[in-house]
């Protein structure tokens, strides 16, 4: 099947040549690095596409692609994947990788094959623009939504995902990208203060210490489980450090510094 995209018009422009043109707006020049995995934002690119785009330009974008990102809508299984088809986006059809994608629910009982999830989710399909456009190369990806569940059930997903990456061989022209946005309509002052916690458990690794700070101070970051297990799927693979690329809020486009969203863009390597 083809999933038509949901999000074009609203999030990002639906006309191609509109769409290229604001993606490369936010573009800069920038050493790109071989990472493990990455962790970009996806709220409407008026917002958050310099963040998405300066932390995809910051990497190479290899081949195989495990998008993870969470489930706004409510519908469909608690781990969702697609593993046949394709996704359109007003830049073209992007495959999905079937053979990466039933390696991982061969390994986890958990990860259900639910198309449900993912027709109206779009935490992932706002990435996908920006990596066709800044990809040296066709990549293929496989689409995972994700809802709130145990640490337990974080650690098979990311060991499902680790294990096939290794097992398949493909470590190398693999990337994980974990689709997230921060703090969610508090003040400026206050989403800064709080994203800096989360942005510190995530450079040292520590999923123990996000999750921690998540409920404790009820940091409303929307997809905190997709980042925690690309974290672990990326320790698992040979990850020791994250590092911030750029952080910014909401106001920097609405001028509303009272109600705002943040958005960081991380690499994970």
């Amino acid at each position: 099947m083809i999933r038509e995209p949901v999000a074009a018009g609203k999030f990002y422009p639906g006309n191609r040549t509109a769409l290229e043109k604001q993606i490369n707006s936010f573009y800069k020049p920038v050493n790109k690095r071989s990472v493990i995995s990455c962790i970009m934002p996806h709220a409407g690119y008026v917002y958050s596409g310099k963040v998405a785009t300066l932390t995809a330009a910051s990497v190479e974008i290899k081949k195989n692609l495990i998008l993870l990102g969470p489930n706004h809508t409510g519908m469909g299984s608690q781990f969702s994947i697609m593993s046949e088809g394709s996704w359109k986006t007003p830049l073209g059809e992007i495959k999905i990788n079937s053979e990466i994608a039933n390696s991982l629910k061969k390994k986890s009982g958990k990860i259900k094959e639910d198309a449900d999830a993912h027709m109206h989710e779009h935490s992932l399909e706002v990435e996908l623009p920006i990596l066709q456009l800044l990809s040296q190369d066709e990549f293929s990806f496989v689409p995972l939504t994700l809802m709130q569940g145990t640490k337990t059930a974080y650690e098979e997903i990311a060991g499902a995902i680790a294990d096939s990456i290794t097992e398949l061989k493909i470590s190398k022209e693999t990337l994980i990208v974990a689709s997230s946005d921060m703090t969610h309509y508090e003040s400026h002052e206050s989403a800064k203060e709080k994203d800096q916690m989360v942005i510190d458990a995530i450079e040292n690794l520590d999923t123990d210490l996000l999750l921690e700070r998540v409920e404790k101070f009820q940091i409303s970051m929307c997809g905190y489980v997709p980042v925690v297990i690309a974290i672990i799927a990326s320790k698992k693979l040979g990850a020791n450090k994250g590092e911030l690329i750029l952080y910014q809020t909401s106001a920097e486009a609405s001028g509303d510094y009272d109600a705002v969203v943040g958005y960081a863009g991380m690499i994970i390597y």
